[in-house]
């Protein structure tokens, strides 16, 4: 018996309805005044220009565009550059595959287009 949980009470509200004695709200105790210690720490390097913004009176809503746009842009930047290199490349590869094609298969013609092309490149280049 001594295990056995208390009883449920029940217990008749002022308007009227009943509801159970643990669910009533616990009476307000004083509580005594919680001592908060804040650390002040100095902004992150990376963030700069957005307090710079933020000092000269720029609005919340451009730092926040500054903060999001600002990487999306040098990743979109990078990815262009990316598949430029790789069309330069690609075009590099084709003009030698053209250039050893025509040497090959060109016989003395072809050899004396390579010739000439290869003296075109290296007179641009001198320039």
């Amino acid at each position: 018996m001594a295990n056995l949980p208390d009883p449920i009470r029940v217990v008749q509200l002022p308007d009227g309805t009943y509801t159970y004695a643990d669910h009533l709200p616990a009476p307000v105790q004083p509580v005594a005044p919680q001592v908060v210690h804040q650390h002040i720490h100095q902004a992150p390097p990376d963030r700069t220009v957005q307090r710079i913004a933020l000092g000269s009176g720029i609005g919340a809503g451009t730092v926040a565009a500054g903060v999001y746009f600002g990487p999306l842009l040098v990743g979109a930047l990078t990815a262009i550059a990316a598949n430029l290199a790789l069309l330069a490349f690609l075009a590099a590869v084709l003009a030698w595959g053209v250039v050893s094609v025509v040497k090959s298969i060109g016989g003395p013609e072809g050899q004396a287009a390579a010739k000439s092309l290869g003296k075109a490149r290296r007179g641009r280049k001198a320039r």
